[in-house]
């Protein structure tokens, strides 16, 4: 704010906050007995308005009395007194006649007013708008304070500090030093201003401290004010950010956790921008960074001990000492178990141990085991459970590629929906397990690095595709039940529990139709095999080739028969019978 805005603010506010303007300046012009338009005249020793020397010749409970020399003693009420230390019998002080004489004749005295006249007097003598002067807060008024400077002056409340002011009462009765920013002569007030002091004195300060200050400097600060990313502290005139990164080396969220307004700190000065005035402050530099030997002091492979502070998503942070944490990811969690979440084994606040895997010095960063810190059971496990061994295993989960069964607690292993049977086409592990249910397997294989051991329940039983040519050679006839019908033909369980195809082209040797006009389901039939596909585990049944091979057969009975007959009836001719007869017999 300029000094002509200065002056035009102290103008627009000062005429209802002063409390000594009892008088305007009329009123001062009717005591010093000059009228209006009228030029001041050199006043008498009877004037009203003229100060006077007196000696106190009686003190009364109420009035002090006062002899000035004139024809009667004065009277001057003794609250108007600012002293009491000078109300003494034959004691000289100054007055001010405020009347000639009253209706009784009294000459009517104001010590109050020859004050404050002597105290104008003075400011006008030897104070200028500018000066500086020391003044007593005397109280509170609308808008501000009054300070006693040798005469009362109005302090404006934005003029009092260049701080937030919390209360008004802790100035009264202090003294500081003020500026004067009006002298207002024809209303006879001063508006004074502590703030542009304390801004001017701040500003050299700051020159000053900007000049001399250097990087690794330690300074103390008072806190003022807290923010989330960290803390100012005046520095004396100059204002310095402690950034919560700086203040110590152990994990924090807020700087409030540390600090509070108002506190004291030692600080080292860590950068100066004397172009913009600005400072960085450490707080954690004074100490020893806790991070300079970690390498020594945890290798990899070290067990230690911490508390769990916190949690994430991801993993779990572990404190080893003050400033030192490390990260446990969920992957290092357990050896058995998928962990997706730090909270299904540690909670904030537990005491854990785990192993040091790794440390990124540079980066501030250790990486820390808590599967580590116990036995891992799957280093055995190629020994308990052999490639082809028999185990029994109950079912934990089915999915749509397979169940996974416990071996045992923490050990689990995969039965592929392919490994469920040699003969059944599968297409959810639900048609043939349950949640819950024990089973016996085979350990097809197992990888220890991996973490996984496949099973296999169809393994306990031969595979009947090995033998199938042998079992169901081509153009051998099948029986079977028909287990499923569709628009290309209908499936056949067989004996073995192998199921064959038998198309709608294969299921008559009359002309084709609807395949459930031909068979239904739940049937039994009887077919040739026409073709095997052992790779691909399929057989095609042919009813209509049965029945042609079956109906050619009935064809070649009926020709032997009559063939038997034809020999039959000539050995007839020789024991005595006719050609026609036999021929009969045939018929």
């Amino acid at each position: 704010m300029s000094n002509k805005q200065q002056h035009s603010w102290a103008e627009s506010n000062i005429v209802d906050d002063i409390s000594f303007q009892e008088q305007d300046a009329q009123d001062f012009k009717k005591l010093l007995g000059i009228k209006e338009g009228a030029s001041p005249q050199q006043p008498t020793l009877h004037t009203p308005g003229t100060i006077l020397k007196g000696r106190i010749v009686e003190i009364t409970k109420d009035h002090v009395v006062i002899d000035v020399g004139l024809k009667s003693e004065g009277l001057v009420p003794i609250e108007e007194f600012s002293d009491p230390s000078q109300i003494v019998l034959n004691g000289e002080v100054e007055v001010l006649i405020d009347q000639a004489e009253d209706d009784n004749g009294q000459i009517v005295l104001s010590r109050e007013k020859a004050e404050r006249l002597r105290q104008w007097e003075h400011i006008l003598e030897h104070c200028e708008e500018g000066s500086i002067v020391k003044g007593r807060v005397l109280r509170k008024v609308k808008g501000g304070l009054m300070v006693d400077i040798g005469m009362e002056a109005f302090l404006p409340g934005s003029q009092i500090d260049n701080k937030r002011i919390k209360n008004l009462d802790d100035y009264i009765d202090k003294t500081f030093e003020f500026k004067i920013l009006k002298i207002n002569i024809e209303r006879k007030n001063v508006v004074v201003s502590r703030r542009e002091l304390l801004e001017a004195e701040r500003i050299s300060k700051k020159t000053e401290l900007l000049e001399n200050i250097k990087i690794g400097d330690q300074r103390q600060g008072v806190v003022k004010n807290i923010t989330d990313f960290g803390v100012f502290l005046d520095l004396d005139g100059i204002d310095g950010l402690l950034h919560i990164t700086d203040m110590t080396w152990k994990r924090i969220k807020h700087p409030a956790e540390m600090v509070h307004l108002g506190q004291k700190l030692d600080v080292i000065i860590l950068n100066v921008d004397r172009d913009k005035g600005r400072v960085a402050l450490g707080l954690k530099q004074k100490e020893r960074n806790p991070w300079d030997q970690i390498e020594l002091k945890y290798p990899p492979g070290t067990r230690v001990k911490g508390k769990i502070v916190n949690l994430l998503p991801y993993g779990a942070f572990i404190e080893i000492e003050p400033g030192i944490e490390g990260l446990i990811h969920v992957s290092e969690m357990s050896w058995t178990k998928n962990i997706t979440d730090p909270n299904e084994v540690v909670k904030k606040g537990d005491e854990v141990e785990a192993i040091v895997l790794s440390i990124q010095k540079d980066e501030g960063k250790i990486s820390l085991g808590l599967k580590q810190a116990e036995h891992n059971p799957w280093n055995e496990v190629e020994m308990k459970y052999p490639i082809g061994q028999n185990v029994k295993a109950e079912i934990r989960s089915l999915t749509n590629y397979g169940a996974f069964v416990e071996l045992e607690p923490g050990i689990e292993g995969l039965i592929h929906i392919s490994d469920l049977s040699w003969i059944k086409k599968v297409s959810h592990p639900s048609e043939i397990l349950r949640k819950g249910d024990s089973i016996d397997a085979i350990v097809l294989s197992v990888d220890r690095e991996s973490k996984k051991i496949t099973l296999g329940v169809k393994q306990l039983g031969n595979n009947p595709w090995e033998n199938i040519e042998k079992l169901m050679p081509v153009g051998s006839l099948v029986t079977g039940k028909v287990t499923k019908i569709t628009a290309f033909g209908a499936f056949v369980e067989l004996d073995s529990g192998i199921e064959g195809l038998i198309h709608v082209t294969e299921l008559s040797d009359q002309a084709f139709g609807k395949v459930e006009d031909l068979v239904s389901k739940g049937s039994e039939v009887t077919a040739k095999v026409i073709k095997l596909d052992p790779e691909h585990k399929k057989i095609a049944l042919s009813i209509k080739e049965y029945l042609i091979e079956r109906n050619q057969e009935n064809r070649d009975d009926i020709v032997v028969t009559k063939r038997k007959k034809k020999a039959g009836g000539k050995a007839s001719d020789d024991s005595g019978k006719s050609h026609d007869d036999n021929e009969k017999e045939e018929g």
